[in-house]
């Protein structure tokens, strides 16, 4: 159905064919430079390549205009593409494009004097009336800046006319200029801003000044940078704003511009500029800048980047051609993206004055930028010969390589041409249908143009894509270098690109090995801060009232780093490493435990074997004589036993050497306790059964019954089942595990056994204390039973070291940390073990060793009586 819409639209549309009126040729207001060259269908270009001066009347603009010769290649370029496809017979075959080229002037009366003269020439304006021979405009090319772009498309969009402007502009200014009716052949502004941050994030350039138009463009340039800059850490150092529309003759105002754009170059710690504006603001600053060189030669040996952006080119008019760019060496430029196009230099190179007819800015360009003139009245002046190269040209002056703007009007010839051929093709698919309905046919009409432009994509003879798809944007940006010469001449490589289609994170490829710096800094990588570097170990302070990137260093505080340059904080270590000395690096911490290898474990270790030892050897001794009477009289069993658990108290301090583990962990703790237990239950069973003894107990009597074994089983099961309860609730509520303190010790981790639950370790050491107690008491009171058969003084000597060793060790086990815990419980279980060892059976091994003629019952009797 929509095809046959669109087929009665192209047949049966109303054509005006022939001239309505006559128009007068009187008062004629005649624009002096047009380039005009006939064809079936005609693609308007409007350019800027001439500076209007506003003191100047209509009358004389012969005369009163400069030009920005270097501007003159985006006709040439228009003209390339229109031959390109003439010559072609691919692309609208027996079709002839023509074109008819205005200038701009760089002035919006200017613009829609030109726009009209596309729609109706004549020497008076008469809208709506054709008064020169019938010819068809298609589309027209135009403009390079927003404002002009906007004129131009106040008058196209009345007639629906397609409009390629060919300047970069960001969203706001392109919804300006009719939207509905123009197609944009460059990439939108705003991701050039993304591309400057890039470069200013990537050098670490975070203290920048701004230069940018004095309009409402360069407004809103700055309203958004300073929206986004601090986003990215990056300041202002300051903003001036150049006029748009400066007279030359006014002092006043261009004094008090040198004075400002000196303060700002003497003041300023700012080394990287960015700049945005179009050819006028950079030939402006360029005028400023070399004059403030030229009276204050202290300004020359101070670098300084300079970033542009992509409506600035370094073209000169010849009021600049005798400036010293050296001052720029080192600029970098964002451009609009341009392949090198094939065949277009040998364009170039044939291009003469004499060859091309119909050019009215040919003569103006040829004049302006070889510096000579082609009448011969002018005798001061070198005489134009026509046969001058253009490659000889400086670039500021005139560029073979096509540029980004030109490139743009090349993509937008094409779409023109593309469009116009998909109308045909679709045009003889459906006139054999309708042909009988439309006799009065006459040609394509330019608003039908929009149906094929929307949405359209082809590939051009650069084999890149061109597309007008909404919502995706053309080749994105170049990233170019300049570099001077002691001649003044200057090249400009490319270094990098910003391209907006790319993934995330790679928008921006730079090749740094190939950028030039300014003279100034000597090749080094140029630095832009207000304040120095914080090295790693160090963190911002703010500066009162200073803007963020204004700042003091202060040192990390303790137990925090900071590992990279300008960390706003320092951050802590995580709990596995410590910060280093300098503060600038987290260290590993190192495990550790107390192991065998070292000398607090290996004595302690020692100390357990011997006692061990000894401990045997007692033991050995007693059942070797076992049948003397110091053995017998003092409960031969309790005596093994005690021996026994003395014994496998020294060895369960191996649970508490090396590194810990589940099983020890479970073991360690529970295991000290009931042994120990059974120890001191084995000491108090013998205070008692000494005390029982000398009791006068009547023969017959039931305390008889509890004397003896029966006593001491009782005790000792007693005690040490009460024990064993309480570690079994222990290990079976909250047991024991392994665990890593990683907070006690600043460089360590230690490995340490977590006693799942505090209170039941100090339950465990309660009781046990309380046996002690109880089991010291009551010898204490029993020390002065007959010698004989008494050692309850030794008992009470031993309850005494043992209470005081283990009193000692809940205040030292609370105070120390990691091993040296370890090492505390170990060593008052040695000592108190040993403590009793040597109190209670030292004195018998005495006498049953070196004295054994004490060791009978006769004797023994003896010292009694």
């Amino acid at each position: 159905m929509m095809l046959v819409l669109l087929a009665l639209q192209l047949l049966f549309t109303p054509l005006v064919c022939k001239d309505v009126v006559h128009c007068p040729e009187s008062n004629a207001l005649l624009v002096p430079h047009e380039w005009y060259q006939s064809g079936d269908l005609l693609i308007g270009g409007i350019m800027s390549q001439l500076f209007h001066i506003p003191s100047m009347s209509y009358s004389s603009l012969k005369v009163s205009v400069r030009m920005v010769t270097k501007f003159y290649q985006h006709a040439l370029a228009m003209v390339f593409a229109i031959r390109e496809i003439n010559e072609n017979p691919k692309i609208l075959p027996n079709v002839t494009l023509g074109f008819h080229i205005y200038d701009s002037y760089y002035h919006e009366k200017m613009t829609y004097r030109s726009t009209l003269d596309l729609l109706f020439k004549s020497h008076r304006s008469l809208p709506n009336y054709k008064c020169s021979a019938p010819r068809d405009l298609m589309a027209v090319i135009g403009g390079l800046s927003s404002d002009i772009s906007t004129c131009i498309s106040d008058i196209l969009s009345l007639y629906k006319i397609p409009q390629f402007p060919y300047g970069s502009l960001d969203p706001e200014q392109r919804e300006a200029v009719h939207p509905y009716h123009t197609y944009h052949v460059a990439t939108n502004e705003t991701h050039q801003y993304m591309g400057i941050i890039w470069l200013l994030q990537h050098f670490g350039w975070t203290w920048v000044g701004l230069f940018a138009t004095d309009d409402d463009y360069g407004e809103h340039f700055l309203k958004t940078m300073k929206l986004l800059l601090p986003q990215y850490g990056i300041c202002l150092a300051f903003i001036q704003q150049m006029p748009q529309k400066m007279r030359l003759n006014d002092w006043n105002e261009l004094n008090n511009l040198l004075s400002k754009v000196y303060l700002v170059f003497k003041l300023s710690k700012a080394r990287v500029y960015v700049v945005y504006g179009d050819t006028h603001t950079m030939a402006l600053l360029m005028d400023v800048t070399c004059s403030l060189h030229e009276q204050h030669q202290e300004l020359t040996s101070v670098g300084k980047v300079w970033i542009t952006t992509s409506q600035i080119d370094f073209a000169v008019t010849s009021l600049e051609r005798e400036l010293d760019l050296n001052v720029f060496h080192g600029t970098i430029s964002l451009t609009i993206h341009s392949p090198e196009i094939v065949g277009f230099q040998k364009f170039l190179h044939i291009t003469k004055p004499y060859r091309t007819l119909g050019d009215g800015f040919g003569k103006t360009f040829w004049e302006q930028a070889f510096n000579c003139v082609f009448s011969s009245s002018v005798v001061e002046r070198n005489i134009c010969t026509g046969k001058e190269r253009l490659e000889t040209l400086p670039v500021p002056v005139f560029e073979m390589s096509m540029s980004g703007h030109s490139y743009g009007i090349y993509n937008a010839v094409y779409a023109v041409a593309h469009a116009l051929h998909a109308m045909y093709s679709f045009q003889s698919n459906h006139q054999s249908v309708l042909r009988s309905k439309s006799p009065g046919f006459c040609g394509p009409q330019s608003w039908q143009l929009h149906q094929f432009l929307q949405g359209m994509s082809f590939n051009n003879s650069a084999g890149e894509t061109v597309s007008f798809e909404k919502n995706k944007d053309s080749a994105g940006f170049d990233i170019l270098n300049m570099v001077t010469f002691p001649n003044n001449s200057i090249i400009r490589m490319k270094v990098g690109r910003v391209e907006p289609e790319s993934l995330e994170g790679k928008e921006v490829t730079l090749h740094e090995d190939l950028l030039v710096w300014h003279r100034g800094f000597n090749q080094t990588l140029p630095i832009s801060r207000c304040s120095i570097s914080c090295c790693p170990g160090y963190q911002k302070q703010k500066k009162e009232e200073k803007p963020f990137c204004c700042y003091e260093c202060a040192s990390c505080p303790e137990g925090k780093v900071s590992t990279q340059n300008d960390m706003d904080d320092c951050s802590s270590c995580p709990e596995d490493q410590y910060p280093s000395k300098d503060k600038d690096q987290c260290i590993p911490k190192m495990i550790n435990f107390l192991s065998y290898e070292e000398p607090v474990g290996t004595s302690l270790a020692s100390g357990a074997v011997s006692l061990s030892l000894i401990t045997v050897l007692i033991l050995r001794t007693f059942i070797k004589h076992k049948d003397t009477p110091i053995v017998k009289a003092n409960n031969q069993d309790l005596t093994y036993a005690l021996l026994i658990s003395l014994l496998l108290c020294f060895l369960s301090s191996f649970l508490f050497l090396g590194r810990p583990s589940k099983l020890t962990c479970f073991l360690r703790q529970s295991a000290f306790g009931i042994i120990f237990t059974m120890a001191v239950s084995c000491v108090l069973a013998k205070t008692f059964t000494v005390v029982v003894a000398f009791m006068n107990i009547k023969p017959g009597s039931r305390m008889r019954k509890w004397m003896g074994k029966r006593l001491t089983t009782i005790i000792l099961l007693s005690c040490s089942i009460i024990q064993m309860c309480i570690c079994t609730m222990w290990l079976g509520t909250t047991p024991p595990f392994p665990d890593l303190d990683t907070k006690s010790m600043t460089t360590e981790i230690i490995a340490e056994c977590n006693e799942g639950s505090m209170l039941m370790f100090y339950i465990v050491l309660g009781y046990l204390g309380l046996l002690a107690s109880i089991s010291f008491t009551v010898a204490f009171f029993a020390r002065k039973l007959p010698d004989s058969f008494n050692e309850t003084k030794f008992i009470t000597f031993s309850m005494l070291i043992f209470c005081s060793v283990w009193l000692c060790f809940v205040p030292t086990y609370l105070s120390t940390k990691g091993k040296y815990m370890v090492a505390v419980e170990i060593f008052s279980i040695l000592v108190s073990g040993a403590g009793l060892l040597c109190c209670i059976f030292f004195p018998k091994c005495y006498i049953i060793v070196l004295k054994p003629d004490l060791n009978r019952r006769e004797k023994l009797i003896a010292r009694k009586h």
